[in-house]
């Protein structure tokens, strides 16, 4: 009986300690799954009051107290864009420079990150690396007066031509740092393999290497298309005409020392919102793992 007592009492804290730990789990959880929630409506708040915006009419943004949700819904503010205004050429400019500059980049990056990644001397390698990151630290800033001048002189400025290389070299240095962590996971024996069959160094990089960073690949194009399309400084400063202006320029023409036309405003960004939200679910699987990949490496 003294034996049986004596292991109750002996099971008894064992069992506290397992509720104990099994509440603080469950109170870190529920802790955990507040604050993503939490982080998740600050993240989507700005985006709902943008649509909200969009889809009201010009009275109904300024009335008091605040809406949310319209009284009737308009979508006045699109018409205006895309009837009034000339956002369709801006639109396809947009469009035009950041596919042919993210193409661009790609295809440069592509082969500097090949040859970067089968450097044998390892100091060669470290110090070009180096190189292209000290060129991402240099502010936009310190450029665009220099960069302005230049171009004018020449007479290259208001055109998307110009505009497309500019982009085109601004992504290079960081595509190609993520190039080379992308091919550096391709083994020397795979191309290898493939020249003793017979095939040349370019036949064996587009036939059997870059199959094989195809997510990597993907992962560059969406890094490059999204930053080119988002850039406003460089084209507010370089592109004059009406019918050069790109999207972040046209938006920003919506902001005047007149006011704001908040609701033309809203609805140009959520159009402009469209193309990087294709390009990220079509590329979304491949940028997922060619990130992860690149991260092993690099």
């Amino acid at each position: 009986m003294n034996k049986i007592t004596h292991n109750s009492l002996t099971l008894k804290p064992e069992c506290d300690g397992r509720t104990v730990f099994f509440s603080k789990k469950a109170a870190f959880t529920v802790m955990r799954i507040f604050l993503l929630a939490l982080f998740l409506a600050a993240a989507l708040l700005p985006l709902y009051w943008i649509i909200v915006t969009s889809l009201k009419g010009g009275r109904e943004i300024y009335t008091y107290p605040i809406r949310y949700w319209p009284k009737s819904l308009t979508f006045e503010n699109y018409a205006y864009l895309f009837k009034i205004s000339n956002f369709k050429v801006y639109f396809r400019n947009s469009v035009l420079v950041s596919l042919l500059a993210s193409l661009g980049a790609l295809l440069i990056s592509m082969l500097s990150g090949y040859a970067l990644s089968r450097f044998r001397a390892k100091r060669t390698r470290i110090s070009f690396l180096l190189a292209m990151y000290f060129t991402q630290i240099i502010p936009t800033y310190m450029i665009m007066t220099p960069l302005y001048t230049f171009l004018a002189k020449l007479g290259l400025s208001d055109n998307l031509l110009t505009l497309m290389v500019i982009y085109t070299g601004m992504m290079v240095a960081f595509s190609t740092i993520m190039g080379s962590s992308f091919f550096a996971l391709v083994p020397v024996s795979v191309e290898e393999a493939a020249l003793i069959d017979g095939c040349n160094r370019i036949q064996a990089l587009f036939q059997i290497v870059v199959p094989l960073v195809l997510p990597g690949l993907a992962a560059i194009f969406s890094f490059s298309f999204v930053n080119t399309w988002n850039e406003l400084f460089l084209a507010v400063m370089l592109m004059n005409s009406d019918q050069n202006m790109t999207v972040p320029v046209a938006l920003n023409s919506f902001i005047s020392k007149a006011g704001v036309s908040w609701g033309v405003l809203s609805a140009g960004i959520v159009v402009s919102l469209l193309p990087t939200l294709i390009v990220f679910a079509v590329a979304q699987k491949y940028i997922v793992i060619g990130l992860t990949e690149g991260a092993v490496k690099g």
